[in-house]
């Protein structure tokens, strides 16, 4: 991310297992961490990702594993939680989405202690409604709320962009290395939050522009918005710019009278 350092190491501890998934959306492929503190008999899994037998393979060979935890239910985080907690005897799968739950209860704000890890839940509503980030003493596991490279979607109706602000707002508070659920780790959450709200703030002011000057549809945002985006990804455009249309309206009171139907 420009303005971010990565980090020259990964926190004592932590593994990183990235999922054969690359593409436009996931970059080189959803990051699965694995977190095994100093002299612990158990480790913690963070996004599982794909239900790909080898990737699966590759995360139990890290075993025992005491919990599977879930940033979001986004398939390429999730889809493979289920095999994942079979493949080691039952281990339960926590998540805020009950839907995603294995043996326990749904995530909720505070902290958990697990393999004698104190993790903290922090509710991060935005890029979807049941994201969340854990933080340790060492780190913050961002899922798909800051990645390490490019910027995240936010699509409309699940994602909310006053929600995401709010959730950036919150993760600017902490100066801890950046786990995130795809790219490169990053040495600094707090910067790379700061970073995203600035890059959020600019694009709403594209947004009102192109809206001043005729504007009044997705399609109409991302032609004027996004001139050169690739034709594979301009669904995610669009997506976000329902978003961005979604928060102005609420947010502006300059907007025009008459937009088209999200």
């Amino acid at each position: 991310m420009r303005g971010v350092a990565p980090v020259d190491r990964l926190p004592d501890g932590v593994t990183l297992v990235r999922a054969p998934n690359p593409g436009p959306m996931t970059l080189d492929g959803t990051n699965t961490w694995v977190l095994r503190p100093p002299g612990a008999a158990g480790a913690v899994v963070v996004d599982p990702g794909p239900d790909d037998p080898g990737h699966l393979r590759a995360i139990a060979d890290h075993g025992p594993v005491s919990a599977i935890l879930i940033t979001h239910g986004h398939h390429d985080h999730v889809e493979g939680a289920a095999r994942l907690s079979e493949l080691l005897g039952g281990v339960p799968v926590r998540a805020a989405d009950p839907a995603h739950c294995v043996g326990a209860p749904p995530l909720t704000a505070g902290v958990l202690v697990l393999a004698g890890l104190e993790i903290e839940v922090l509710p991060a509503p935005g890029h979807t409604r049941d994201s969340v980030c854990f933080r340790t003493g060492d780190a913050v596991f961002s899922g798909d709320t800051i990645l390490g490279r490019g910027t995240t979607v936010v699509a409309y109706p699940d994602g909310d962009l006053g929600s995401y602000l709010d959730s950036l707002t919150m993760l600017s508070a902490y100066p801890s290395p950046l786990l995130p659920g795809h790219g490169p780790a990053l040495a600094d959450c707090a910067a790379a939050a700061r970073a995203y709200l600035a890059h959020r703030r600019d694009r709403l002011a594209q947004v009102e522009a192109a809206m001043a000057a005729g504007a009044r549809t997705p399609g109409d945002i991302v032609d004027a918005v996004y001139p050169e985006i690739d034709p594979a990804i301009r669904f995610a455009a669009e997506a976000s710019a329902r978003a961005q249309l979604d928060y102005l309206r609420r947010e502006s009171p300059r907007l025009p009278e008459q937009l088209d139907p999200l």
